[in-house]
């Protein structure tokens, strides 16, 4: 049986418990003596910086996990609405090169400043998350082959999520990863990975019409066919990182943690 890593995607809402400012320096400190494992989601939005990646893994429990969501300057054009008031501070050229994962010097510099946060936290393993507008066309799968084939990874793996048409099409969501190495990221309780990776990766939304709505709580007894599923795939991988992305998550994945 391989691993099962539970965690949540963030921590920012953690409420911890009473009195946790007079035994711990950070509410990050206090989540990691809680959940054995974070997605740290904020490296979307905006990179930190490096001496604040090292500080946060300084902070955290020793055996505690940090893996990374990859900066959307590599999955996200800068007309996408995740950048808001983000693209103040790109150059032009960032604006017009930035995202869907196209093999041009500007993602390749995102991919290196994502590395080297990763690298701080000892992350294992970055999350690429494609929006639903990188659709599987033939141009796209190009621009994921060039650029992930030949980027330096640092001994991270890399993880995709799909979204859009792609879910159509899994035999060529499989070739894209059993040829790139890459860890096909589903939400187990909706569909099945296709990639021959050794370590699986779970994100959890819910089960609301919108798969992206992430307004959910898990009833027991879904929890406990999750459980189920997750063991399932501890016997075919070496480690499945499990990650709630749900509203009520941290609750969620504590239930789950005691289920297992």
């Amino acid at each position: 049986m391989g691993d099962i890593v539970v965690g949540t995607c963030g921590y920012g809402r953690y409420r911890p418990p009473d009195g946790w400012k007079q035994r711990y320096e950070s509410k990050l400190q206090a989540f990691s003596h809680v959940f054995p494992a974070v997605e740290l989601n904020r490296t979307f939005y905006k990179l930190p910086m490096t001496r604040t990646a090292r500080r946060w893994r300084r902070e955290a429990a020793d055996d505690f996990v940090f893996t990374v969501k990859a900066w959307q300057a590599l999955t996200h054009p800068t007309s996408s609405p995740t950048w808001r008031k983000r693209r103040d501070g790109l150059s032009e050229r960032q604006q017009e090169t930035f995202g869907y994962l196209r093999p041009n010097d500007a993602v390749v510099d995102a991919w290196q400043m994502t590395r080297k946060r990763a690298g701080a936290l000892d992350a294992p393993v970055c999350v690429l998350q494609t929006p639903g507008s990188f659709d599987c066309t033939d141009k796209h799968e190009e621009n994921m082959r060039e650029l992930l084939g030949g980027i330096e990874r640092g001994g991270i793996q890399l993880a995709w999520e799909p979204r859009g048409d792609w879910k159509r099409h899994p035999e060529r969501v499989q070739s894209i990863c059993d040829d790139l190495d890459l860890i096909h990221v589903v939400d187990i309780m909706r569909r099945e990975p296709v990639s021959s990776h050794t370590t699986a990766y779970v994100r959890l939304h819910g089960f609301n019409e919108d798969e992206y709505d992430y307004n959910y709580d898990y009833s027991s007894s879904e929890l406990e066919a999750l459980a189920g599923r997750m063991c399932e795939l501890a016997g075919e991988h070496e480690r499945v990182y499990c990650m709630f992305n749900n509203v009520q998550m941290y609750d969620n994945a504590r239930q789950l943690m005691e289920m297992l």
